[in-house]
């Protein structure tokens, strides 16, 4: 009955279920294996052009349009980004500093900028905050810290993590926005303290520090759960395993050659 409905002949329907996939078919579903072993890699994050700058670092020539069309056809999305909290506030006591950096957020070497924010992450304790620590040549996470409260340490122990991390180097410059944590007299003082020259982004401008909520917005989805971590311990599990073990070694990052920060360290040491 389908034969007949569709035009076909039995015989030639029969032959078509012996016949063996063509070897373009066996093609795609060779790239559409290696494609869910990437996305799953990359903890469901990756969207069309990471994977196909996946498959190419891997020596896969494929073009960008079949690489759409193969993920559509696995049912491959990256994940989608979710709403903020806001986590910062001014006070007329505030010390606000200039906007030193003014957008330049390509730095000729590492350590030369170093750049910070705060976000907010929901727990079923309540809320908890994580502040981080980015230079921004290699976009690498320095150092990070994840608390309940809301306050200047939140900003000083991701700071103090980040001189650990980068001893004996420091940066020329820290950038972050006017928050009362980063304008704080504790903050500040441990700036001067390590002859780190404080700058701010102006006050609701976002794009100011663009690096770092770029940082924040896609975690949100690739590591964030739907539903709130159990507690705070939880978070810092989860969080350490994302930066360490994923962005800061694993993560393509586009804005500096679909590299990871480490191997984008590397590569410009090695380069020297």
């Amino acid at each position: 009955m389908l034969c007949r409905g569709l035009g076909v002949s039995r015989s030639g329907f029969y032959a078509w279920c012996r016949r063996a996939p063509s070897a373009h078919a066996q093609s795609d579903a060779q790239l559409r294996r290696q494609l869910r072993v990437l996305h799953a890699d990359s903890r469901g994050t990756y969207g069309r052009p990471r994977l196909h700058r996946a498959l190419r670092d891997r020596g896969v020539r494929v073009g960008a349009h079949r690489v759409r069309r193969l993920m559509r056809v696995g049912g491959l999305v990256a994940r989608g980004r979710r709403a903020f909290r806001l986590t910062t506030g001014h006070r007329m006591t505030d010390l606000v500093v200039p906007d030193r950096v003014q957008r330049r957020f390509e730095p000729a070497t590492l350590n030369a900028i170093w750049a910070g924010d705060i976000t907010a992450c929901w727990t079923s304790e309540g809320w908890c905050y994580l502040a981080v620590v980015l230079d921004l040549k290699s976009r690498q996470v320095l150092g990070w810290a994840c608390e309940r409260t809301l306050d200047a340490d939140l900003v000083r122990t991701a700071l103090q993590h980040a001189l650990q991390h980068r001893r004996p180097h420091r940066p020329t410059l820290f950038h972050s926005d006017q928050g009362t944590q980063y304008a704080s007299r504790a903050f500040t003082t441990m700036l001067e303290t390590a002859q780190i020259l404080g700058s701010m982004s102006r006050r609701g401008n976002c794009w100011d520090n663009a690096p770092v909520e770029s940082f924040f917005k896609p975690r949100k989805a690739e590591r964030w759960p739907r539903q709130p971590w159990s507690d705070v311990p939880t978070a810092r599990r989860a969080i350490a395993d994302y930066i360490d073990q994923f962005y800061n070694r694993r993560r393509l990052h586009s804005s500096i050659g679909y590299r990871s920060p480490v191997a984008y360290e590397r590569h410009l040491t090695t380069a020297v």
